[in-house]
């Protein structure tokens, strides 16, 4: 039987190709970043929370937490340590993704037992199963005509943020995430081809043709969304981006929370 998801377009006897809907809905993501005031019902977002259990966990150990901050002050204060984004404070809910390699340490002693801690393997599980986690909570929300955007500038002032929402050792702030719904529709930011990143069998040199393609796409799109003050193209943006420092803090700061010590 064929999924609900998928519709068969047919023209002239001519069957074209199907039409899938969640991967239409997974290809129109976009940050939002403008919000009206309409609060989210809770039982709505509890819902996205579970669709984010759902998502993969290696070994199943499930080691995410996500506190919602709702105190206005905390709220300030976070999008502060943000780097000052306002929409931390004003969207509808906002969202701290935490890998949480504590509440295990706390189940095993429960029972007699000791983990072992400071891995870097058990960072890594934490922060990708995190991100794994996040993802579908922003993709349930969409679903339910909600948006919202990443806040990986918590990570600006970690020590600040883990203070701030009481955090104990094993445990860190991934990044955050403001939802609620839309007062604006900057539409998807196109992606590098396919192209570009799927490598058959070994890994391979870039494309330069398609990054050039790419290039002008990314550069057209800026122009249209920024009413022709910015035609940043990918490479230009690459420059900019990765020959900065990146948040050197954070190995003090994950050593200091009892992570990445060995």
């Amino acid at each position: 039987m064929a999924m609900l998801t998928s519709t068969i377009l047919a023209i002239d006897n001519h069957i074209l190709m199907p039409q899938n809907h969640i991967i239409e809905h997974l290809r129109a993501h976009q940050s939002i970043r403008k919000f009206t005031t309409q609060a989210v019902p809770q039982a709505q977002l509890e819902e996205c929370i579970a669709a984010g259990q759902a998502a993969s966990s290696s070994s199943f150990v499930q080691v995410t937490s996500v506190i919602q901050v709702n105190n206005p002050s905390a709220r300030a204060s976070l999008a502060q340590a943000a780097g000052g984004q306002a929409y931390v404070e004003s969207a509808a809910v906002f969202l701290v993704f935490c890998a949480d390699l504590h509440r295990n340490q706390k189940i095993c002693e429960l029972e007699q037992q000791v983990i072992p801690t400071g891995f870097v393997e058990q960072t890594l599980i934490g922060t990708v199963d995190t991100a794994l986690f996040a993802q579908n909570v922003m993709l349930a929300a969409q679903s339910e005509g909600l948006g919202g955007v990443f806040i990986g500038g918590l990570r600006n002032q970690p020590t600040e943020v883990s203070k701030l929402l009481n955090l104990p050792e094993q445990v860190y702030p991934v990044f955050g995430m403001c939802l609620g719904y839309p007062d604006q529709d900057p539409g998807p930011k196109p992606r590098l081809p396919v192209a570009c990143v799927l490598h058959q069998d070994q890994y391979q040199a870039i494309d330069a043709d398609s990054l050039a393609d790419y290039n002008q796409t990314l550069s057209d799109y800026y122009l249209q969304r920024t009413q022709g003050k910015s035609s940043l193209n990918f490479s230009q943006h690459i420059i900019k981006t990765v020959t900065k420092e990146a948040r050197p803090h954070m190995l003090p700061y994950l050593q200091s929370q009892g992570l990445v010590t060995r």
